[in-house]
């Protein structure tokens, strides 16, 4: 006759979240889906990728570099691609990413301090402005809980709400006008 175990039908599962969700708590992996945003100065997203939440993210910065929806101007000499990156990108494996995109690294390690004298009049930290912008994404109910079980659906709606933020800044500084007509 069998085990006696009835097979679960698919409708009654419960929503795994994807491939891209981490592994099974029990086996000791972190639930949940890591974002990894590029943005531009003043916190303008540029490219978004996902990946499990065991994830390290010195793993996720090549990903994140080619997931790039502006085409970014070659480097010069006196022009020079940077990336402002944490401390958890300190590693062979975040160095060789950012060579490889032509850019200069510029990692901040937490146990180093920036005193307010230290930093040229005018210039900002530079940190901050993911963090923000990652803040506001988590603002949008469909991206902070995942409700959804592919995660092209949930990389989806992270690059909607993107288009969002881009469309309400340009907005914001009169140079997109939804209400004219095109003709």
């Amino acid at each position: 006759m069998g085990s006696g175990r009835v097979p679960m039908r698919r409708w009654a599962r419960p929503g795994s979240g994807g491939k891209k969700a981490g592994k099974n708590p029990t086996d000791r992996g972190k639930m949940g889906t890591k974002k990894s945003v590029l943005v531009e100065g003043a916190g303008g997203p540029l490219g978004a990728v996902i990946a499990g939440a065991n994830v390290l993210e010195r793993r996720m910065l090549r990903a994140t570099i080619e997931a790039l929806v502006v085409a970014r101007p070659e480097p010069t000499e006196d022009q020079k691609q940077n990336l402002s990156l944490d401390g958890g990108y300190d590693h062979p494996t975040g160095r060789e990413a950012a060579a490889e995109a032509k850019s200069t690294p510029h990692l901040h390690r937490g146990r180093e301090r920036t005193e307010d004298r230290d930093r040229t009049p005018g210039s900002k930290p530079r940190r901050w402005v993911v963090e923000r912008t990652l803040a506001w994404l988590s603002k949008c109910r469909g991206i902070r809980v995942r409700y959804d079980q592919k995660d092209s659906n949930y990389l989806g709606l992270i690059q909607l709400a993107c288009a969002w933020y881009w469309y309400r800044r340009l907005d914001r500084l009169g140079q997109c006008d939804a209400r004219r007509s095109p003709t």
